[in-house]
């Protein structure tokens, strides 16, 4: 069983200068570059919203030893060109370094006709240690094909043996319920030797488990000497409408067994997680293993952190 200690809200977004500034909430889909371990100075990527409930991507600087934030930054990319995939908002989705350069995987949002949105991903680069990003595609590295009609999105990116191996969210479909427009999305795996071009073959890592399950999403790997753990979100089956953390395991990092009941880490009542966990990061720091979260409303509260109990 993971026993998870919650500490409490890392950031409220509401309360922080930049956002502040910007008259903007929210702090989705938190994921962390380390910036100094020693000094446990932590970069903490994730994405605000605007006026117009358009996801904009930002970071804090954490010192983890001290608990508190020490840097803000301003908005990291801008919003792209009319028409353009991601010209409806942008939300940052993990992190990874290649010969010096920091790549940045971030999802693009386009507004829809006949369903609410569509999502593709897109990537920029960084040559300053992840202070700064530049856009290196006008489009997307990956979108819906002719085996993945309708949108990808969330996304992790680890190296794997020779090369990198991405999880992400896939959506098989689109339906009416009741007069809502619903989606149904999974987590799949593809490949790469580049960080740029991507082999997927319709490979399915975490794969629903319940009948009325309809949404996982940000999945998150760590690698072991015993192999891969992964968490992520799930919602439908035994919570209904509301965001649950999971967890798998695998020995290749592409077949996986759902483990979600080991996660001992739910709600708490009259707080700013009272109904909903959801996105978590899970990272070392000092031996013991650290989950950033988001709770209410999809990151609307900030973000939480907890500690693995030892």
């Amino acid at each position: 069983m993971q026993n998870w200690i919650k500490k409490g809200l890392l950031y409220n977004p509401s309360a922080g200068d930049t956002i502040a500034k910007h008259g903007i909430g929210y702090a989705a889909v938190p994921f962390v570059l380390p910036i100094s371990k020693e000094e446990g100075i932590y970069r903490i990527f994730f994405s605000a919203r605007d006026e117009q409930n358009r996801s904009l991507p930002f970071f804090i600087d954490y010192n983890l030893n001290e608990g508190k934030v020490i840097h803000e930054s301003e908005q990291l990319l801008p919003l792209g060109e009319l028409g353009a995939f991601d010209d409806s908002g942008i939300m940052l989705t993990s992190v990874i370094e290649k010969e010096g350069r920091i790549y940045l995987f971030y999802i693009g949002w386009n507004l829809g006709v006949t369903v609410p949105f569509r999502n593709a991903i897109g990537l920029a680069i960084s040559d300053d240690g992840g202070s700064s990003f530049k856009k290196q595609f006008r489009g997307p590295i990956l979108d819906r094909n002719y085996i993945e009609p309708h949108f990808v999105a969330s996304n992790c990116v680890i190296k794997y043996k020779a090369g990198y191996m991405m999880y992400y969210l896939s959506c098989i479909g689109w339906e009416k319920i009741e007069g809502k427009t619903m989606h149904r999305y999974h987590i799949k795996w593809a490949t790469s030797n580049d960080l740029v071009h991507w082999e997927r073959n319709n490979n399915v890592a975490i794969d629903f488990a319940y009948p009325n399950e309809y949404a996982i999403s940000v999945p998150r790997v760590l690698q072991t000497d015993k192999g891969f753990r992964m968490w992520y979100s799930y919602r439908g089956g035994p919570y209904s409408e509301k965001y649950r953390i999971g967890y798998a395991e695998s020995e290749d990092g592409k077949h996986w067994i759902r483990k979600d009941e080991l996660v001992n880490l739910d709600i708490t009542e009259n707080a700013w997680d009272s109904d909903m966990i959801c996105y978590p990061c899970v990272f070392e720091h000092n031996g013991q293993l650290n989950m950033l979260y988001n709770g209410n409303d999809y990151g609307r509260t900030g973000i939480g952190l907890a500690i693995l109990e030892l």
